[in-house]
């Protein structure tokens, strides 16, 4: 059997092309990623955003002679060693590293023999064949950590506004029409206050000759108060739906293009519906089909059986309540989206496949999908984020309209958390994938019980320096309307920390204001502190 490269950064430009498999979905957002809008490309881990953005460079590089667009991949892996007595240290850092990997692109197509003066503020000195001043700066601050509190000096660091003027004079010097700077894993690395300044770097990071490009997380990211997703970005979620029509073909050309072997050919053509059991499993991530594919050998039915019971009911949970771990803030919330959807969502909808297959058999509907009310609580959404982070779940749709015609958002569970419930996966995931349908989603509205559990979780959990100064800003930052700032004024209410502490029945005792409307003033105040229990 084959062994599987499973992770980008250890491909070479050469296997990232070999490897590609074309789709339209993918095509789409590579034209995205290489066009003047800045992105955010969300997706879970392993879903394959680093891959595209090596493809998107790729292609960017193949057509740089006519397109005049030069790209620059640029990774932040070292940014917990930081910790330097210098405030300004992050900034500085990410700025400097930005210049270095710039440079690099810069001399790889060349352009570095014909480059004048201009070239010196942005590596911190004049041009000089061994490392640059800028490049020293960053070695220093990247081993701050053996010296913890001792002062960088990073004035020859170019500031914010220097460094997009130079940029500019680069690329009309230079024949570039614009530098696309692709950010891998911008958000997963970073400690929380690292990543708001980061996300406030990537808004003012903008002109006609430069635009930023990044990979971030599903709720773990936090954007901070002057970066707005809706409007400084263009958010993008990779998604691959396992109802696509050519969704077995493009999953198994996935691994195909990664066979060193005829063996694992001929494995597939032989066993071809045990290899789309496995597919299905993954939902559409790339990572999560490899490593069960690997796993599973000569995809026999037992094999296959034996690898969806133990990669989704054992590790893939396993990886999800580790989170505890590194994101403490979020301890409470990460248990019991565990406890919810391993045991309420999943059993409600495999009770409802079993049926719908046991009465109706070849003409019966089956799900992977259910649905949470708009005005849920703050606290249900945050937790529904970390599930998607790993995968465990993802949000299908919003805006969705269920019963009573009630608004809400629908979420599609992982197949795998599913078929790993099956006694035998390999005789009931086809019956199971192959008749998906929206419409029978499992509905859980505003004021389901199990959500009560997380009542008062936020409060417990943010009674740190960081969230106690979000608490104190005043409510009219709050996105509510004027009349619901009016009300909480009313009631005595003037601060983000008051409202997070107030009970929803306390809020009702305003005129006019009854369930939703409470509701929705005690969730626009956790929404605002929510990013900061990572901190």
């Amino acid at each position: 059997m084959s062994e599987f490269i499973f992770r980008t950064e250890e491909m070479n430009p050469d296997q990232i092309k070999d490897l590609f498999v074309n789709t339209p979905v993918d095509e789409e957002i590579i034209r995205k990623l290489k066009s003047q809008t800045p992105i955010l490309l969300v997706g879970s881990r392993g879903v394959g955003k680093s891959f595209l953005f090596r493809v998107a460079e790729a292609q960017l590089n193949d057509l740089f002679e006519t397109d005049k667009i030069l790209p620059v991949f640029v990774t932040f892996r070292k940014a917990s060693l930081l910790q330097s007595g210098n405030k300004n240290q992050f900034q500085a850092w990410m700025l400097s590293k930005i210049c270095s990997e710039l440079q690099r692109a810069l001399r790889r197509r060349g352009k570095l023999a014909t480059i004048n003066y201009s070239m010196g503020v942005l590596l911190g000195t004049t041009i000089k064949p061994e490392k640059s001043a800028l490049e020293e700066v960053m070695d220093l601050f990247e081993s701050s950590w053996k010296n913890p509190g001792a002062m960088v000096d990073d004035s020859t660091v170019p500031t914010l506004d220097s460094f997009i003027n130079v940029v500019q004079d680069l690329c009309e010097e230079l024949d570039i029409k614009r530098i696309v700077l692709f950010i891998d894993e911008a958000a997963h690395v970073f400690y929380p206050q690292q990543q708001r300044e980061f996300f406030t770097l990537f808004r003012d990071l903008r002109s006609p000759y430069i635009k930023c490009n990044a990979a971030v997380y599903p709720g773990v990211t936090v954007y901070g108060d002057t970066f707005e997703p809706l409007h400084d970005a263009v958010r993008i979620t990779l998604n691959r739906s396992i109802t696509d029509s050519n969704y077995i073909e493009t999953m198994k050309g996935m691994v195909l293009r990664q066979a060193k072997d005829s063996a694992l050919s001929a494995t597939l053509s032989r066993r071809g519906e045990n290899f789309s059991i496995l597919a299905y499993a993954s939902g559409g991530n790339p990572r999560h089909l490899l490593k069960t594919v690997e796993m599973a050998g000569q995809l026999d039915s037992s094999a296959v059986n034996k690898v969806v019971r133990e990669y989704y009911r054992e590790s893939l949970w396993a990886e999800h309540s580790n989170l505890s771990e590194k994101y403490p803030g979020y301890a409470k919330l990460i248990d019991w989206g565990r406890d919810f959807v391993e045991t309420e969502v999943i059993p409600e909808i495999k009770a409802k496949n079993d049926k719908s297959i046991l009465e109706k058999g070849e003409d019966g509907a089956t799900s992977s999908f259910f649905w949470v009310h708009r005005n849920a609580p703050q606290e249900v959404k945050e937790a529904l984020r970390l599930l998607e982070y790993t995968g465990i779940i993802s949000e299908h749709s919003s805006g969705i309209r269920a019963t009573r015609s009630e608004l809400g958002s629908r979420y599609e569970v992982n197949e795998g958390c599913l078929f790993a419930q099956e006694a035998t996966p390999a005789t009931t995931a086809h019956s199971i994938a192959k008749r998906l349908s929206i419409k029978r989603m499992t509905e859980y509205g505003s004021n389901y019980p199990s959500f009560d559990k997380l009542k008062g979780t936020i409060v417990d959990s943010t009674r740190n320096t960081a969230i106690v100064k979000q608490f104190k800003k005043s409510i009219d930052t709050l996105d509510l309307t004027d009349w619901q700032k009016g009300k909480l004024h009313e009631l005595g209410i003037k601060t983000i920390g008051e409202l997070v502490d107030v009970e929803e029945n306390k809020l009702k005792e305003a005129r006019y204001v009854a369930d939703v409307r409470a509701r929705q003033m005690k969730n626009a105040a956790v929404a605002a502190v929510c990013e900061y229990l990572l901190g």
